[in-house]
């Protein structure tokens, strides 16, 4: 009976190894819809925005393999964290940003960038199912609208702003030259001249039927 046991359990063990050996990571890269694709054979889906690389900075098309995985990485040539990376050609990775904000659009260098807790659940599935059954395909390109939006809108809030002050600036000086050199001067006069008493003569009062 226990030697039985101890076959059974020998069958299952080797169930499970070829089970995990067996097991696939498809990560599929669509640059020009800005998203990615994520499905296991144990069942798992999942679909993110990206940001690739803006013009200028092409993500490399192509299928790969991840060559190493870097949980905490920071990038000396372009100065920006990239944590939980996964690189799969040289310097180019997956991996997350703290731009979630252009997350839908090109504004990396090149690598693919994600929300920290996608970057960070890939991550954990590489880890899982290893390299050699991770499949990591680029496929397509960004329009060059998207490219040239994602570079102008770093600065977006600074030129509105900036464009604002321009306007006050523009209507302040029209409001300055309709009222004349001379309207500065007669209100200083008006503000020095001495009150009238009432009663006094050439007295008139602010309001009233008198008034005008």
């Amino acid at each position: 009976m226990s030697r039985l046991l101890g076959i059974l359990a020998f069958l299952c063990a080797s169930f499970a190894g070829l089970a995990s050996a067996e097991a696939k990571l498809d990560v599929r890269v669509d640059i020009a819809n800005q998203r990615m694709s994520v499905t296991t054979s144990d069942g798992e889906v999942y679909n993110w925005a990206i940001s690739s690389g803006r013009k200028g900075f092409r993500s490399p098309n192509g299928v790969y393999r991840p060559t190493r995985l870097e949980r905490s990485w920071y990038s000396r040539k372009y100065g920006g964290a990239m944590p939980y990376s996964v690189f799969f050609r040289g310097g180019y990775a997956i991996h997350g940003t703290t731009a979630v904000g252009a997350l839908g659009r090109p504004a990396s260098h090149g690598c693919i960038r994600l929300h920290p807790a996608n970057a960070a659940k890939l991550f954990a599935l590489v880890k899982k199912h290893g390299y050699g059954s991770t499949r990591i395909a680029l496929n397509g390109a960004a329009t060059d609208n998207l490219s040239r939006f994602a570079k102008a809108s770093s600065g977006s809030k600074h030129k509105i702003a900036k464009a604002k002050i321009k306007t006050q600036k523009a209507v302040l000086t029209a409001k300055q030259q309709r009222q004349g050199p001379a309207w500065g001067e007669a209100r200083e006069q008006m503000l020095l001249r001495p009150a009238i008493p009432a009663g006094a003569i050439g007295f008139q009062p602010m309001s009233g039927p008198g008034w005008r």
